[in-house]
């Protein structure tokens, strides 16, 4: 199956990616950097060009805005991904996403003349991240030899800590735990935690719940980014950047299903108590086995279409 030039990073990138970041945690962004330098440079301005064979009326501007548009989708998609039914997914479809983010940055680099191969779009990847405040400095923490050091592969609590690490890591350079302002008070930043991890703790039963939650976090975070990059290499945001997050068909059906998802073990558990329902005279055995059933079937329900999907041949 061919795909088409703006499509997102495929899931075997996003794994390669992740055993080379989780090989040293601590230094995922000068990794993630070098990787995307190689695997994504390439392809970025090719993309470029058939993008302006397509569009020949667009000025810089519209191209621009074409791009980012594409990019806020592909990592949309990707975040979305987080919100399907296993944790354990969780890094893998962090790595797409900052994969995606990457990409459309060299994307947007490409349309300003700049070679998207050249080791200096790494550096100013970092930059733009906000991991480093110049390229100078980033170019060094790039030319350093990297150390096989914090390899998640020591058993037991070392290992598992080590891969929560990088999961946060990946988080903050997403820009999924950046608050909109560095000025926000402390009660804001603490509401926004407390929605993630009520978020995290219903999405335990209903895993379709972090669908919305995270496509939105995704779009914000995608688009703050894509601002910093625009004035980075233009000198003024594009105003045809919307702020905004708009609510698209596919929004509003990640909504329906994440509904969806709530009302079944409603469902299950309301049978449950109607019905009396006990294993060795307790009725949290039952409520237990329900709850994880019911994640369980959503889950599967949400990796086959996906799966599916992904099969399917592109017109």
């Amino acid at each position: 199956m061919r795909k088409e030039a703006g499509a997102a990073p495929d899931d075997g990138l996003a794994g390669s990616l992740l055993r080379e970041v989780a090989a040293e945690p601590g230094r995922l962004p000068e990794a993630l950097a070098s990787f995307a330098l190689r695997h994504l440079g390439p392809g970025a301005g090719r993309a470029v060009e058939r993008l302006r064979a397509a569009h020949p009326d667009a000025d810089a501007a519209a191209l621009r805005s074409l791009i980012v548009a594409r990019g806020r989708r592909r990592v949309t998609t990707e975040g979305a991904f987080v919100g399907g039914p296993f944790i354990l997914f969780i890094p893998v479809a962090f790595c797409g996403a900052l994969l995606s983010q990457v990409r459309t940055i060299l994307e947007l680099a490409a349309t300003e003349g700049r070679d998207t191969t050249d080791p200096e779009r790494a550096a100013e990847l970092l930059v733009l991240q906000g991991v480093y405040d110049d390229t100078v400095t980033a170019r060094a923490a790039l030319s350093v030899t990297p150390h096989d050091t914090g390899r998640p592969g020591r058993r037991g609590l070392g290992r598992w800590a080590a891969l929560w690490y990088l999961v946060m890591r990946m988080a903050r350079l997403l820009g999924l735990m950046t608050p909109d302002s560095g000025t926000a008070r402390w009660f804001v930043r603490v509401a926004q935690y407390a929605l993630a991890i009520g978020v995290f703790l219903v999405g335990l039963v209903a895993p379709l719940v972090w669908l919305p939650y995270l496509a939105v976090s995704y779009w914000k975070a995608t688009t703050r980014l894509m601002e910093r990059a625009t004035l980075f290499y233009v000198g003024t945001v594009d105003l045809r950047i919307p702020r905004t997050v708009r609510v698209d068909p596919a929004m509003g059906l990640a909504t329906l299903r994440a509904v969806g998802s709530l009302i079944l073990p409603a469902i299950a558990v309301l049978v449950v108590v109607t019905a009396d329902l006990r294993i060795a005279g307790g009725r949290w055995p039952v409520l237990g086995i329900v709850l994880t059933s019911s994640c369980l079937f959503t889950g599967g329900w949400w990796v086959w279409r996906r799966h599916k999907r992904r099969r399917e041949p592109t017109p």
